[in-house]
């Protein structure tokens, strides 16, 4: 008996998902196929990518399958999704979901850490969006979500090189959400604040002090609650989807009110740097 989650509005639609082998992509390659889609996935790690496919798919729905991918070499992706659309079929639903980040302060970070946010971040998002239009466009028909950051809509201390590789998909889905919106097909962002993921797992030792009091603040939310939140929100058209209340209040703060925003956060980094050794924050 298939899983009481199954839903005409994804049964049988192709759903491909970067950097869907762990984080918010697998709770999305997760949820999606309990709601009767055919999921295909694109991620770097071949073992995490094994793992997923040797899965038994549940009674009466359909196995993932994936492809082994850099996000940010457009023409291995480019192979990567030919081969998947020539297995599943056309990719009905477009999720970008593969990122990367290395927290820390602008002036001792390395160049390459600037440079490679952009490459997968952004790049990663444009290229694989740029493979499946085509034939969403043929078919006047598909959605494409873009996984961006909290960061995308408000710039943290630490957050130097991630942060306007988040800004740079938020144009870029903005731009297409207009310019796609007359073809039929439905375009949104995702912002969400910090997960309990593995990538949140490998960034916690590099965050400066400042950004873990500002990431402090809030609770990391759970890779399932985000996942539920970003289809719950796709199915609904939404252009801009936010998980989480408390995140939902800071971004609509960051907007409407950024002096009261930056008067907050600038009080947690001082309160930060504080103790630190050398350092004699302005008040």
């Amino acid at each position: 008996m298939a899983p009481t989650l199954t839903s005409a509005r994804w049964t049988a639609r192709h759903v491909l998902i970067t950097g869907g082998s762990s984080g918010i992509g697998l709770a999305l390659a997760t949820g999606l196929q309990e709601r009767g889609a055919r999921v295909s996935v694109v991620a770097r790690d071949a073992d995490r990518l094994n793992a997923l496919t040797d899965r038994p798919a549940p009674p009466g729905l359909a196995p993932f399958t994936a492809r082994s991918a850099d996000v940010a070499d457009q023409d291995g992706l480019q192979h990567a999704i030919t081969e998947l659309t020539s297995t599943v079929g056309p990719v009905s639903d477009l999720i970008t979901s593969a990122g990367t980040v290395r927290p820390g302060r602008f002036h001792e970070l390395d160049d390459l850490h600037f440079r490679e946010a952009i490459e997968v971040n952004y790049f990663g998002t444009l290229y694989a969006a740029r493979a499946v239009l085509p034939a969403m466009l043929e078919r006047r028909d598909g959605t494409i979500t873009c996984i961006s950051s909290a960061a995308g809509l408000y710039g943290l201390a630490g957050y130097a090189s991630y942060a306007p590789s988040k800004f740079a998909v938020r144009g870029l889905c903005e731009s297409l959400r207009m310019e796609l919106r007359p073809h039929g097909i439905h375009v949104a962002a995702v912002y969400p604040g910090d997960v309990d993921t593995p990538q949140l797992a490998m960034e916690q030792p590099f965050k400066p002090p400042e950004l873990a009091a500002l990431a402090g603040t809030l609770r990391p939310a759970r890779a399932a609650t985000v996942a539920d939140a970003v289809i719950r929100g796709i199915e609904a058209r939404r252009p801009v989807i936010v998980p989480g209340t408390a995140n939902r209040t800071v971004a609509i703060l960051a907007r409407l009110a950024p002096r009261l925003a930056n008067a907050y956060a600038d009080r947690i980094v001082a309160a930060a740097l504080r103790h630190r050794p050398g350092v004699s924050p302005r008040p």
